[in-house]
């Protein structure tokens, strides 16, 4: 089995929460998914775990981050073009989320933001494949 990435982020309201990011396109995975969880798809290896707040503070002596006063951490994705970074950030806005940051436009990177409906914020990214070569 190789390596699997995840990340772990409370919200208040699961349903809620699965309802938007269904709204953005992306889907979960059933196995892995209860009233307490659910996993978010972002790609073969890639998964973002939805707790209730209850849930995820099993999993740590910490406080939850009140998003509305800080930010614990953000979390950005990469997609294959800069119109398919525009309609992301549509479907955040029409889905009740915020973008409380301009787009930024590099010519060879081209990022937006939203904030989700728990006020965690995502980043959506395109870079030009041919302005940085990959090492070999």
């Amino acid at each position: 089995m190789g390596t699997k990435f995840f990340i772990n982020l409370p919200v208040k309201n699961l349903q809620r929460s699965t309802e938007f990011f269904t709204k953005l396109g992306f889907h979960f995975n059933p196995n892995f998914s209860d009233e307490h969880a659910t996993c978010m798809i972002i790609g073969d290896d890639s998964f973002v775990m939805l707790l209730v707040e209850k849930f995820f503070k099993t999993f740590t002596t910490k406080h939850i981050c009140d998003t509305t006063k800080s930010i614990e951490s953000i979390v950005s994705l990469s997609v294959e073009t800069k119109e398919r970074v525009n309609e992301i950030i549509a479907s955040a806005v029409t889905a009740g989320g915020t973008t409380p940051i301009p787009k930024e436009d590099d010519g060879f990177m081209y990022l937006r933001n939203f904030e989700d409906l728990d006020g965690h914020q995502w980043e959506i990214l395109w870079m030009d494949p041919t302005a940085h070569p990959q090492e070999e």
